[in-house]
């Protein structure tokens, strides 16, 4: 049995409606600030792009301003996430939109004072972007605590909405703005719409669960999420599609202010204009979202909002007319909202609450990652052959990458529960720090020979189930003598990393252990056995060394535990 062919036995999901979300008073109170905060951003995004078109007129400059608004997601998400998972998420949401509004303040001023110019406005879009990109995992990984695994995919939804709206109106008052006011008001403007979203998140008084562990340190959290995510297929297709996903999409948010500039002749209200457009679209669409991924498979979804996007930036490339490209645009909104959204709530399901802020992270990256390197990339088609050629080259890729599910289907969506907590800790008869290891774990099963092949196949979704909650040289030997003996082997970092990994399985970590206990015969459960490893030469074990099994210092058990 294969990654791609085993049966999940997680939940089968169901859908809340979309204003369910919205019953939850400290939801809706985010909820509603971020409104404004998303407006602000796109009037500075409206704003950042026009000033270097004016200042360069360069294709590639004006793409850069996207980029630099998405590299902090890429090269941050994945501690942005562990920090989430880490600490209080709500604090790490506070710290990071005081960034993005220094970054807001920081462009307004450098303006006012006369001193802007290309390089200033990439470093201000930039400390924006990194706070942005610390805050969305924070803030997202908060939103299934805050409404439930039920209602998640409506939240996720008003979430689109609400950055959508903004996006729908947003550019189309930042143009207006810019014209009668001038770009410093648009970044003064984004500064000050970040302090009602602060004060929400202040007065939210978030409930959690104190830990019985210390937190992992950054290295090792940012390690563990890159490993579930490599051990977990749904996650690991998700995150693979999205990327490829997002540099199509980059061809949109980067060539929209050439389109109006090049194709149509028009001025910042045309750019606002387009950009209302595909904002509008993907308000629109959002509110059939939870309709949508409850009738189709997210595969079904995601191809059709591909050949959409690839259509609609065809029609861009050919059109004169600011009402066709505006058309083509709302259409655009509607099928990259969707197709985010789809990955967005599968990513989410997909993962326990343990690392559900590092896969999340995982999954920003890839889209900030694609939007980055695609913008880089279309604004260098469009520099060296035209907007319309850079055009026409996005919409064929994009139309191919409709073909990548033949090889990474995305499976049906499923809710990934937590598994009970371990009844008792195990026995312990020396003294062990936190820091004590590696820890290796043996686990000895007898198993008909006529079992055998069954009990192997279950073991392989044993072994990735331990690999994606922290242990490595793992291991399942035979013994030769007598071959219905089998032996388990893995190993822990630490002592601390052996009880977090106990505090991680879900139900479905639980039912694939179960099934292979089910193959065990005799009278005694599996045999478990825990070994502090002591490699040859530690200088712990010299002459003048007291031996540490004389004191304990840890929790003890005086009855046997199940294997683990």
């Amino acid at each position: 049995m294969t990654d791609e062919t085993k049966t999940s036995v997680a939940s089968p999901f169901q859908h809340a409606g979309i204003s369910v979300p919205l019953r939850d008073k400290p939801f809706r109170r985010i909820w509603s600030a971020s409104l404004l905060s998303n407006l602000g951003q796109q009037m500075q995004a409206v704003a950042a792009a026009w000033t270097m078109l004016e200042l360069t007129k360069r294709a590639d400059l004006v793409a850069f301003v996207q980029t630099a608004s998405m590299l902090p997601v890429m090269l941050l998400a994945l501690a942005a996430g562990a920090l989430a998972d880490m600490y209080d998420r709500r604090k790490v949401a506070i710290a990071a939109l005081t960034l993005s509004l220094t970054g807001s303040a920081m462009l307004a001023l450098v303006v006012l004072a006369g001193a802007i110019s290309p390089p200033l406005i990439l470093i201000g879009v930039f400390v924006t972007g990194t706070g942005i990109a610390l805050y969305s995992p924070a803030w997202q990984a908060s939103v299934a605590e805050l409404v439930g695994p039920r209602a998640l995919p409506s939240a996720i939804a008003l979430y689109s909405m609400s950055s959508n709206a903004a996006r729908s109106v947003g550019p189309a008052i930042g143009g207006f703005v810019i014209a009668s006011a001038g770009v410093a008001a648009a970044f003064s403007i984004n500064a000050a719409l970040y302090l009602p979203i602060l004060l929400a998140l202040y007065v939210w008084k978030r409930k959690a669960t104190p830990p019985r562990l210390p937190p992992e340190r950054l290295d090792k959290a940012m390690l563990s999420g890159l490993r579930y995510v490599r051990h977990s297929p749904q996650s690991r297709r998700v995150i693979f599609r999205a990327f490829f996903t997002s540099v199509g999409g980059a061809a949109f948010y980067a060539m929209l202010p050439l389109v109006a500039d090049h194709l149509l002749g028009g001025g910042p209200r045309t750019y606002g204009f387009l950009l209302g457009g595909f904002g509008l679209g993907a308000v629109t669409f959002a509110t059939a979202t939870s309709f949508v991924q409850s009738r189709f498979s997210p595969e079904k979804i995601v191809v059709a909002c591909t050949i959409t996007l690839a259509i609609t930036l065809l029609v861009a490339a050919y059109s004169s007319s600011v009402i066709v490209t505006t058309l083509a645009m709302f259409a655009a909104g509607g099928g990259w909202m969707v197709s985010i959204s789809t990955y967005n709530v599968s990513v989410q399901l997909a993962s326990p609450r343990w690392v559900s802020g590092r896969t999340l992270a995982g999954f920003q990256a890839s889209v900030a990652g694609g939007l980055a390197g695609g913008a880089a990339l279309w604004g260098m088609i469009a520099n060296a052959g035209g907007v319309a050629v850079a055009l026409v080259v996005a919409g064929g890729y994009v139309l191919a990458t409709s073909c990548i599910g033949s090889v990474a289907g995305l499976r049906k969506l499923s809710t990934v529960e937590n598994g009970p907590p371990p009844a008792r800790d195990p026995i312990v008869q020396l003294a062990l720090t936190g820091r004590s290891g590696p820890l290796v774990i043996e686990i000895e099963y007898r198993v008909r020979n006529e079992d055998a092949r069954a009990f192997y196949h279950a073991m392989r979704d044993v072994r990735q189930s331990r690999e994606r909650n922290g242990a490595y040289a793992t291991a399942l030997m035979r013994d030769i003598s007598d071959p219905e003996v089998w032996l388990e082997k893995f190993t822990y970092a630490t002592w601390n990393d052996y009880l977090r990994a106990r505090d991680r399985p879900t139900t479905d970590d639980r039912a694939h252990r179960d099934r292979v206990v089910a193959y065990h015969v005799g009278d005694e459960p599996p045999k478990a056995r825990r070994y502090l490893e002591r490699p040859t030469g530690s200088v712990r074990w010299r002459e003048d060394t007291i031996d540490p099994g004389e004191a304990l210092s840890v929790p003890t058990s005086t009855t046997p535990l199940p294997p683990q």
